[in-house]
């Protein structure tokens, strides 16, 4: 569960706990060499979020930030989760730090007077196997009113 109290992640046995920013919760499955196979995460809003541009929002947030290509292949607005109402991007992005190219599943997901963010992710070349763990993981969000 997020710290405000906002959302609760579920996650398959096969992902473990890792560290998180403050006030979010994440977990992972690593190889032996602490690359990553699979990430869940769950963020508090952070403010700029809105469900109407969630999906330019988000491809724009992931040019800025580490990946040196990203390319949209899915938006779907109004997607019912439980306790509220999300927006999706489904996209690939090329980080810029030893240039893994990953899939992911990126959400914005308001309840009543609450929302989040979730996202879930693998490398691209294995999405196949490991990513209807993930799509599970992201159905099965539920967004609360918080405390």
């Amino acid at each position: 569960m997020l710290a405000s109290g906002t959302g609760v992640l579920s996650y398959p046995p096969s992902l473990h706990s890792v560290h998180a920013d403050h006030g979010a919760v994440s977990a992972a499955l690593l190889d032996a060499h602490g690359n990553y196979l699979q990430y869940l995460n769950a963020t508090p809003e952070q403010g700029g979020e809105d469900l109407s541009d969630w999906c330019s929002f988000r491809i724009a947030h992931l040019r800025d930030e580490a990946s040196v290509s990203v390319h949209e292949e899915a938006c779907v607005v109004g997607l019912s989760f439980r306790g509220g109402k999300g927006s999706c991007v489904i996209d690939d992005y090329v980080t810029r730090f030893k240039h893994n190219h990953f899939r992911e599943i990126a959400c914005f997901v308001k309840g009543r007077g609450a929302g989040s963010v979730i996202v879930a992710a693998a490398p691209a070349a294995r999405w196949e196997r490991l990513g209807p763990q993930l799509e599970r993981a992201v159905a099965a969000y539920e967004i609360k009113p918080g405390r």
